[in-house]
């Protein structure tokens, strides 16, 4: 495969955080990130884009940071969706095929799937993915991939994801205006899953909790399918309200002691210590021991966690999840979560880090739960263009001022590796650098 089939760049559009990255995969089939930004979010509720230019500007932040870093000019992203309107269905469908003779084809099966995308929704609702879950092929089940097997009668059990179709929109537009062009939406706990998950673990079932920060995500895996997804309109924030509320401190306080020394069982929070708030505009500080901290988080982690369970049970799973549950998202660092989830479900738990597909030498921070969404996009992104043969078009940003007969003999992973080390030496001469610049 060619260098620039390798390359692939995502966003991803959170309630907390807004996030573009690039990545490629290198020789050894891991993804190496070449350029990632972050910036506050603050035009998305609940996974839902509810301000249009608060959004477009956190983006052209961060697309203009990620492709400095880069080097790299993209034209198309793949991007995460979530929030309350998410549902999800089974169906079943199939095609009458001309001989049994003939060998199924991977034709037959698109066929299949883009029949799937018929279905009637419900008006203003589309659909976003059609998965297939197992396939039988003359009435044998439990076929896998019918691919090179005879038959007439080809059917599929599907798991189909729907979504809002004004919400679907509304990030196409915030990505166009940014000069940009949606190359495929896609579920965000899929999109988690690829990143965190082992085959082992989605073989034996388990299920992938991502707690962001305003939505918690759930897919739950069985026999190395896909069975369930949902997305439960709860996440950090609402903790991070109860905390402001109960403790009648300012926003920003209450996300810095739920991130310093929260705790999700308030039983194991030290009844002895105390941490002091400045009081707002000269009044007195405020005391607030890390006990009643933790059980105002706990109060409301457990109701999370109730909503998950219910989630689990819906999916028929809950008693075949050998590998238990995984946590992941920003909201997965809570002290003391892991085992405040396997005291709620029985279940083993452990925490997610997206370091399945990372390279080996990714910076720890980006090897952290809260870019798991954002790691998945990529990994989903070349999955799809591998699928489709396609690639991404992009332009090196260095040769941007030189004619193109030069760029173009100039090879491409050359340029990238010149333009990391150019991108280090400025890190550690940073000084040197800006005062020479215009001499270079």
């Amino acid at each position: 495969m060619a260098q620039k089939n390798r390359i692939v760049a995502a966003i991803d559009i959170g309630t907390t955080k807004i996030v573009s990255l690039v990545g490629q995969l290198n020789e050894q089939n891991r993804l190496e990130v070449l350029g990632i930004s972050k910036s506050a979010s603050k035009g998305v509720k609940r996974g839902v884009v509810l301000n249009i230019e608060e959004t477009v500007n956190a983006i052209q932040t961060t697309v203009s940071e990620a492709q400095e870093q880069s080097g790299l000019r993209f034209n198309e992203v793949f991007v995460g969706i979530a929030g309350q309107h998410i549902k999800s269905v089974r169906n079943r469908g199939y095609i009458n095929r001309d001989s049994y003779e003939d060998e199924i084809t991977r034709e037959d099966l698109h066929a299949l799937i883009q029949d799937m995308y018929k279905i009637p929704v419900e008006v203003g609702e589309e659909i976003i993915h059609v998965l297939p879950q197992n396939y039988i092929v003359d009435n044998e089940t439990g076929v896998k991939n019918p691919v090179g097997m005879s038959g007439k009668r080809l059917e599929a059990n599907f798991h189909i994801v729907i979504g809002q179709i004004s919400s679907a929109r509304n990030i196409e537009k915030c990505i166009n205006r940014v000069d940009l062009k949606v190359r495929q939406l896609v579920l965000e706990p899929l999109a988690s899953s690829a990143a965190v998950l082992t085959e082992d673990e989605k073989e034996a079932g388990v299920a992938l909790v991502d707690i962001g920060g305003g939505t918690t995500d759930v897919a739950v895996y069985y026999d190395d399918v896909i069975r369930h997804t949902a997305v439960i309109p709860f996440g950090g924030n609402v903790v991070t309200r109860d905390i402001k509320e109960g403790c009648a401190i300012l926003q920003r306080q209450a996300e810095s002691l739920k991130m310093q020394f929260g705790s999700a069982l308030g039983d194991l929070a030290q009844e002895d210590k105390v941490v002091t708030i400045p009081g707002i505009s000269g009044r007195d500080p405020k005391e607030i021991s890390f006990k009643s901290l933790a059980y105002i988080i706990q109060s409301r982690m457990e109701e999370i966690i109730d909503a998950v369970i219910y989630e689990i049970e819906n999916s028929g799973f809950m008693d075949r999840l050998s590998a238990g549950i995984v946590l992941t998202g920003g909201g997965a660092m809570l002290k003391n979560l892991n085992q405040l989830v396997k005291f709620k479900t029985g279940m083993d738990v452990r925490i997610g880090y997206p370091n399945e597909c990372l390279a080996a030498d990714t910076t720890a921070e980006i090897n952290q739960p809260m870019y798991s969404t954002s790691i998945g996009l990529l990994l989903k992104g070349l999955e799809i263009y591998a699928e489709n043969k396609e690639e991404l078009t992009v332009k090196n940003i260095e040769s941007e001022g030189m004619e193109e007969e030069e760029a173009e003999k100039m090879p491409k992973k050359d340029r990238l590796i010149g333009i990391k080390i150019i991108e280090n030496l400025k890190a550690s001469l940073g000084g040197f650098f800006d005062e020479n610049d215009d001499k270079m």
